[in-house]
């Protein structure tokens, strides 16, 4: 069977930053090569195009991924019937115990200082729920609990249909987030969902080394004659030009959909759009850590996708060895010199030659990048990778 994967390849330059440290502040790293390369992880890429998602999709297209699953579905009951706001935290918890298998509780921190008694149960992990799925449970306990009656709906949930029921309403209609990314249910493994998309880390296509920033604060307040800072500090900081990459299987982020968003669409629009928000958030995104400090605000050189039929394929192979800079500075040039020389002679080795290719580049240093696929802007691409993948979606290539 011929699948539809969807190849995105990426060159961004990152000036002086730290979008995305480890545990004591310092820019993740990893040894590529041989040498120290800075990196990014995926799931620092994959929560930047999430947060991106909320400007290109509308809410009800998008899932909420908390441990306050019970406060959320609350809030949804209370929406559906006012009537029943006073209970609803109690009837929340229940239906999601039914629905998931899992067990919710007050966490301790909350406890302590709630002498009320008022807190709100929490899951033990972070739970990821479409809002159609929350609007589905919030139906559920309204109807079963027949006005608001806690003990009515844990009794008709005991009932093996209402039961199920329950279960269904979170096994259907995923957010295109879920569907992309993927699920775990702790308690209810037969409720997790295969993520659609795999993202690779970014590295550096060259030796990348660590620097520190040591910052002085002033004081407002302080007169002329008192000297020194109000605060001192050091902040680590890279830059790099990085390559990132990502894969979508498009078969697959159709299954999750399944029948789709809207009941008199083509089958295929659901997956068509989940595929170009990705495309565009992926592309556009940018992770903030310390993005204040160092307006790190830029914008990829360089994007190849590629819709494959067989597997997806990286060219990090391209960077193995580390990339120099040039006599005038820089990494982008011979980054895509490098891409240029080893993307056709991989593809061909591999008989990949007639996937179809667009390559959307900025400025002369990415001009070696041309003769991989057709040139296109950001607009294009979205327009014709969405166009082809509904093709195929359609006539079931």
């Amino acid at each position: 069977m011929t699948r539809t994967i969807l190849d995105i390849h990426i060159l961004q330059n990152v000036p002086p930053s730290n979008i995305n440290r480890d545990d004591t502040g310092t820019p993740k790293s990893a040894y590529y090569g041989g040498v120290r390369r800075a990196r990014v992880s995926s799931q620092a890429w994959k929560r930047a195009t999430r947060q991106r998602f909320g400007e290109l999709l509308p809410p009800e297209d998008l899932g909420v991924r908390t441990k306050k699953v019970v406060e959320a579905l609350a809030q949804r009951i209370g929406a559906y019937d006012s009537d029943l706001a006073g209970n609803a935290e109690k009837l929340a918890e229940e239906v999601l115990k039914a629905a998931t298998g899992s067990s919710f509780e007050v966490p301790k921190r909350k406890a302590k200082s709630d002498a009320e008694g008022t807190a709100v149960a929490e899951a033990k992990y972070l739970m990821f729920l479409s809002r159609r799925q929350l609007d589905a449970l919030a139906e559920l306990a309204a109807t079963a609990s027949g006005g608001g009656d806690v003990e009515t709906l844990k009794k008709s949930l005991k009932d093996k249909e209402q039961k199920a029921r329950a279960r269904r309403a979170v096994d259907t209609r995923h957010s295109v987030d879920i569907a992309l990314f993927g699920r775990m249910v702790a308690d209810s493994a037969d409720l997790n969902v295969d993520a659609a998309t795999q993202v690779a880390h970014a590295l550096s296509v060259h030796r990348s080394d660590i620097e520190s920033d040591y910052y002085t604060a002033v004081d407002d307040l302080n007169e002329e004659s008192e000297s020194g800072a109000g605060m001192i500090g050091t902040i680590d900081f890279n830059s790099a030009t990085l390559y990132r990459y990502a894969a979508v299987d498009v078969d697959e982020l159709q299954c999750n959909l399944g029948a789709g968003l809207q009941d008199d669409e083509p089958s295929s629009t659901p997956s068509v759009k989940a595929v170009t928000a990705f495309l565009e958030a992926f592309i556009t995104s940018m992770p903030t850590g310390k993005i204040n400090t160092f307006g790190n605000h830029t914008l990829p050189s360089a994007v190849v996708v590629t819709i494959r039929d067989r597997w997806p394929l990286s060219f990090v192979g391209a960077f193995e060895r580390p990339v120099p800079k040039t006599e005038q500075g820089g990494f982008l040039l011979e980054s895509c010199r490098r891409l240029a020389e080893y993307v056709p002679d991989v593809q061909r080795q591999y008989g990949l030659e007639s996937d179809p290719t667009w390559v959307f580049r900025v400025g002369e240093e990415t001009r070696d990048l041309a003769p991989l696929g057709g040139g296109v802007t950001l607009k294009e691409l979205l327009d014709q990778v969405g166009s082809v993948v509904g093709e195929r979606l359609e006539s079931g290539a």
